[in-house]
């Protein structure tokens, strides 16, 4: 049995789960207990739907699974005061870069763990999702919870994380990034605002589509659109030159695993 789940922190991560098992009809609002001071809209219309806010921690004794969606530098502090409240048999699915497993279990008093690096495309179900457990019923536990959100993939290594952090956690803003660039390179350009904008984002949208739909490896729809000595080879020669995307990015990737290592003390 896995439900009740008590969510420690229902911010825009917590919100993002909340919103995407609305979506799914994974879980019932009856099924949910929130625990956050500052709960998200997605956390106050969970509650709104039947789930409880905020209740007196001993109703979170009837927690089969907790998870842990505060941020890093608070979990400690969560772990703290809400550890004691538990049931002995609940599982603590983890979603706080950079914090081992061991840590947790050992600070919520022994309780098996499983970690689990979302991104917010949950509140979609179309989530990336990187799952540790190194007790199977934790880790079966985790896909039951993020499964019903998107792609979930299983790590042999915990050390692993941080990468997956680097990679799909923290991967959404690099992609929102790229479009701002290109929004205002645009504009540079010569193009009106509105319209630099509006064909930024058709286009990485209808390209990340024809991606998902054919399968196809990104090179090889690269190669489709790259005309010899055409336009676009003369801007793939700046953006896979010897300072273009790929060194920007593993410095990208290498600085967010050194943080992640960091949160996680």
């Amino acid at each position: 049995m896995m439900t009740p789940i008590l969510m420690l922190g229902a911010g825009r991560m917590g919100g993002a789960i909340l919103e995407g098992w609305t979506r799914a009809g994974a879980f019932t609002a009856a099924d949910l207990i929130i625990v956050d001071p500052y709960p998200s809209e997605a956390a106050l219309a969970a509650a709104a739907a039947g789930a409880r806010l905020n209740p007196p921690d001993a109703d979170l004794a009837a927690a089969r699974t907790v998870i842990l969606a505060v941020k890093p530098q608070k979990w400690l502090e969560a772990a703290g005061q809400f550890a004691s409240w538990l049931s002995a048999d609940a599982v603590i699915v983890s979603i706080a870069a950079g914090v081992s497993s061991r840590d947790i279990s050992r600070e919520f008093g022994g309780r098996v763990t499983a970690r689990v690096m979302p991104n917010t495309a949950c509140a979609i179900n179309q989530g990336t999702m990187s799952l540790y457990a190194d007790d199977p019923a934790a880790l079966a536990r985790a896909h039951a919870l993020f499964e019903p959100l998107g792609t979930v993939v299983d790590l042999t290594d915990e050390n692993q994380i941080h990468a997956a952090t680097a990679v799909a956690g923290s991967g959404p803003a690099y992609l929102y990034a790229f479009v701002e660039s290109l929004e205002a390179a645009g504009a540079a350009a010569g193009l009106p605002a509105a319209d630099a904008s509006r064909m930024a984002r058709s286009t990485v949208i209808g390209a990340a589509a024809l991606l998902a739909q054919t399968g196809e490896e990104p090179s090889e729809l690269r190669r489709q659109v790259t005309s010899p000595a055409g336009t676009t080879e003369a801007a793939l020669n700046v953006l896979l030159g010897e300072h273009g995307l790929p060194p920007l990015l593993r410095d990208a990737v290498a600085r967010a695993m050194r943080r992640s290592k960091e949160l996680g003390g």
